[in-house]
């Protein structure tokens, strides 16, 4: 709870200082009346940050500890408790720390005649626009149990594809770590051994062995530069990726990159159609669904066709044909709305959208997966092989010019 310096003027006129603990300036206002003061100025006392509040600002709140809020909040709602005691007892029951801060700052709020929007609207680290424009629209139509469980499926969802892409991309990442350490283990500390060895029996090395050697050799002497340019390029490339043309060229070339730029097409195109469905079955006026999906979107190219759409639905066209114009989004999904827009049913057609591309991202894991560690396996293996014959035909020809 925050501290505030307080100035006021008690009844017998003279001045007198201190300090008082509360939620608000009003707060400490209220207090300071009660006792017939008469306040002068009021200032929130600037704490000295502990290790324990460095700690809890670098705490994140997982997507996890999202949803079982949402889903939490949403049963309490619908049987009959009010949104205060709500937060108080998913304050009293949340593990992540942060999410607990977060609870009790958002309970205090609306316990101070806060709207829950305005309190979820303090966070947004922890509360997305889509979120917070979804409890807007509850609050305003008196489905808060409703939406909030909307709420707590999307998220279960995103939770979901997230899990799903780590777990697919976890073997490949390993066994690449693998094959770098083993490769760095060969260049600078196996091989310069083998050098010294075929030294001394003062063979004539072939070419291959000369290669790998050098190779080892130049390794160990100037390792420093590729670091510099390893870090060098990291440097550039974040740069670039700060501003706005940086960030549009690095999301379109991930669209280009064969293979995983159909699996990115695929999840963006997901997440755009249940943002997109979710804002709309909820109330949300379309336009703002709009604005809120292009933020969301997580790719620069696909942010911009939304934007794009929504300009030229402000102008009087459908929103699929300027989605359709774009050739960005497959011509089912542009069907698909086209349909819903004719029909009424966009909100279901978007959810349609949503289900097919979910289970489309996970028939192309599925086979990036299969694709991959074959791919893997031969590359380990020809490197392999061509370290193990550049280390062992010397030693043949050793052994035949002995015989």
């Amino acid at each position: 709870m925050p501290t505030y310096r307080y100035s006021a003027m008690d009844p017998s006129g003279r001045t007198v200082t201190g300090t008082l603990e509360a939620d608000s300036f009003d707060l400490v206002r209220a207090k300071l009346s009660d006792l017939s003061y008469h306040v002068l100025t009021i200032k929130q006392a600037k704490t000295t940050s502990s290790f324990q509040d460095a700690f809890a600002s670098m705490q994140r709140v997982k997507l996890r500890d999202l949803v079982v809020f949402s889903r939490q909040f949403a049963t309490m709602v619908d049987a009959g408790l009010s949104v205060v005691k709500c937060l108080d007892i998913l304050q009293k029951q949340a593990r992540n720390p942060k999410m607990k801060e977060v609870a009790g700052e958002v309970k205090r709020d609306v316990a101070g005649g806060m709207s829950l929007t305005e309190a979820l609207q303090k966070h947004p680290r922890i509360f997305s626009p889509l979120y917070v424009n979804m409890i807007r629209s509850a609050e305003a139509g008196g489905i808060l149990d409703q939406v909030l469980d909307r709420l707590a499926g999307f998220l279960e969802k995103e939770q979901e594809t997230r899990n799903k892409i780590k777990s697919a991309m976890t073997y490949p990442v390993v066994v690449f770590c693998f094959a770098c350490l083993m490769l760095v283990g060969l260049l600078f500390f196996v091989l310069p051994k083998f050098k010294g060895i075929f030294e001394t029996m003062g063979l004539e090395l072939p070419l291959t062995t000369k290669i790998l050697l050098n190779s080892s050799d130049y390794a160990k002497s100037y390792w420093y530069i590729g670091l510099v340019l390893l870090v060098g390029v990291v440097i550039i490339v974040k740069a670039f990726a700060r501003t706005e043309r940086g960030k549009y060229a690095i999301d379109a070339a991930k669209l280009r990159v064969p293979v995983f730029g159909d699996l990115i097409l695929k999840t963006g195109v997901s997440r755009f159609a249940r943002t997109f469905g979710t804002l709309i079955t909820s109330g949300v006026p379309v336009l703002r669904a709009l604005d809120i999906v292009s933020e969301t979107a997580g790719n620069r190219v696909i942010s911009e066709t939304v934007t794009r759409a929504r300009n030229a639905i402000k102008e009087g066209e459908k929103i699929s044909t300027p989605l359709f114009g774009s050739k960005i989004f497959p011509v089912m999904v542009t069907q698909m709305i086209a349909i819903g827009e004719e029909t009424g049913r966009l909100d279901q057609m978007l959810v349609k959208v949503a289900n097919f591309y979910d289970d489309e991202v996970d028939n192309t894991l599925k086979s990036l997966t299969s694709l991959i560690e074959p791919i893997m396996i031969v590359g380990l293996g020809l490197i392999v092989g061509f370290i193990a014959v550049s280390v062992i035909s010397p030693i043949y020809e050793l052994v035949g010019s002995i015989g």
